[in-house]
This record gives structure tokens, C-alpha cells and sequence, in this order.
């Protein structure tokens, strides 16, 4: 059995000077992380079309 002590937190103060400094590194890590992973969708469309020739990625060819 776990005899782990268990605790509850009922208040966390945060200034708010420091909140928003979080969230403006928050916002700037998360772009060049945004730009991984289009680079990677990009590399994933690249091979599916590549395998599949065009012919799954796009039904019907068409002629004018």
C-alpha cells in the first residue's frame, strides 16, 4: 500500500509581472516549434505523394 503523504494546493500567487513575461516566452518558443512541425507535415504530404504517384492524393485528373 502507498503511505505517500497527500497534500492539496489551495492558493498559488503568481505576480503578475512575471505571469505575463511566461506567457511572452510561452508565445515565442511556440514558434519556431509551429514551424518544425509544418516543415515535418510538409515532409509527410511530400512522401505520401511520392509513393502514391499523385493518384490517391488526387482522384480525378482534369482535361480541358
Amino acid at each position: 500500500m502507498n503511505d505517500g503523504q497527500r497534500f492539496v494546493i489551495v492558493d498559488l500567487r503568481i505576480p503578475f509581472f512575471r505571469l505575463v513575461l511566461f506567457f511572452i516566452k510561452a508565445a515565442l518558443a511556440a514558434i519556431p516549434a509551429a514551424i518544425v512541425v509544418g516543415f515535418l507535415l510538409m515532409l509527410v504530404t511530400a512522401l505520401i505523394a511520392a509513393v502514391g504517384h499523385g493518384s490517391f492524393v488526387m482522384m480525378h485528373r482534369w482535361s480541358f
